[in-house]
């Protein structure tokens, strides 16, 4: 066993070390959420596709202590090795499995690379030997690369506007500057290995897997979660490498809810989220700006909502056992409604005009935008003396 003092290291986007108890503080805190304004009980089987941060750690909390669901995670995380500290992920499940055992859960997480058919073979004779049909599958993988199995290549994705050179500001994370950021369009290279990371292909591969093993419960519901945003990020978001996966996202979901009607009375939609502070959104010039402003806006009107609130909103509103899903023209969940209000976003483009480096602190929330990512490897909880040692060494 293994204490150490953890002290707090980021290089702009990137966390260098995480604090264990942190992310256990944290994970809790996500549990108060969830037992606090979920019913209890009401579903069966649930398999989460990348059930170790953001939406999918939420996905999995809300599953197992909100609707007492079984539930099985896949996810690619590193555990602590020679007295370094292991990814937030990795923390982040301790906890969660620690917990839910506690309980008389029954819980498990597959860790490795859920891209790959073997992985999937381990899945699939999980669901069979101790779990059986699967009732809710999340899929939220959020990956810079992915290894196709049939092809063999190893595709990437990228963060590029297309069609025509992008600039805007941004915050420059390295001082906290208000600056302007020039991104150069992507190629059909970027666009397509974009696509291939982040698009629906592994989700509909899953599925088809799961169809094939018979582990697909009657009225099975599948979800994967996207976003959309306002004009002022689409160059670099929806209109860019991002977006078009995601439009093959949800295109994909069209394509499932048909075969999951056809196999099982099942469906399978797209949640379009809010705006919120994970690792992925941190790198991606323009949003972290953007984000500050939100929620110096939502915070000020009442109705901010953290990754956990909207998780619990997704499934007591549309996901869970004999909920009917609100869906757009387009047949999408949106849990983005208040972000995406109008009065909200007029309030947001009316600060964007305004902001710079010398008015940035008093236009944005900025503080909660770097209280929530140094949250994110488990740095800044309140309850935690970070001057004392942790154990580093944890397992699942």
């Amino acid at each position: 066993m293994s204490e150490q003092v953890i002290n707090p290291r980021f290089r702009g986007f990137i966390g260098l070390t995480t604090h264990p108890e942190g992310c256990a503080q944290s994970v809790r805190q996500q549990l108060k959420v969830v037992q606090a304004g979920c019913p209890g009980s009401g579903l069966g089987t649930m398999l989460v596709i990348g059930n170790s941060t953001g939406y999918g750690l939420g996905s999995f909390l809300t599953g197992v202590f909100g609707y007492g669901a079984k539930a099985l995670g896949v996810c690619f995380e590193r555990p602590p090795q020679n007295n370094k500290t292991g990814s937030p992920g990795w923390y982040n499940l301790c906890e969660a499995q620690a917990q839910a055992r506690a309980a008389g859960k029954q819980v498990e997480t597959i860790v490795g690379d859920a891209f790959s058919d073997e992985i999937k073979a381990q899945v699939v004779a999980a669901l069979k030997e101790r779990f059986g049909p699967v009732d809710c599958i999340v899929y939220s993988l959020a990956a810079p690369k992915r290894l196709d199995p049939r092809d063999g290549v190893l595709y990437a994705s990228t963060l590029k506007p297309v069609g025509k050179t992008y600039t805007g500001k941004s915050i420059d994370l390295r001082d906290n500057s208000i600056g302007e950021v020039t991104i150069e369009p992507a190629s059909d290279d970027d666009i397509q290995g974009t696509i291939k990371v982040m698009g629906g292909e592994d989700w509909q591969r899953w599925i088809e897997l799961l169809d094939e093993a018979g582990l697909l419960a009657k009225g099975c519901r599948t979800v994967a979660y996207s976003y959309i945003g306002p004009q002022v990020t689409y160059p670099i978001y929806r209109s860019g490498t991002i977006g078009k996966a995601k439009e093959h996202l949800e295109a994909t979901a069209k394509t499932l809810d048909q075969l999951l009607q056809q196999r099982c009375q099942g469906h399978a939609w797209v949640s379009v989220n809010k705006a919120l502070v994970t690792q992925a959104s941190a790198a991606i010039p323009v949003v972290p700006l953007y984000i500050s402003l939100l929620f110096k806006v939502m915070k000020a009107k009442g109705s901010h909502e953290g990754t956990i609130e909207q998780t619990v909103r997704l499934f007591n509103d549309h996901l869970a056992p004999g909920k009917e899903p609100q869906l757009d023209s387009e047949g999408r969940i949106r849990l983005d409604d208040l972000e995406m209000d109008a009065n909200v976003q007029a309030d947001v483009d009316h600060l964007w005009q305004q902001v710079n480096s010398e008015n940035f602190l008093e236009l944005a929330d900025f503080e909660g935008y770097q209280r929530d990512f140094h949250a994110l490897f488990g740095f800044g909880l309140d309850g935690i003396d970070y001057s004392q040692a942790t154990e580093v060494d944890r397992s699942l």
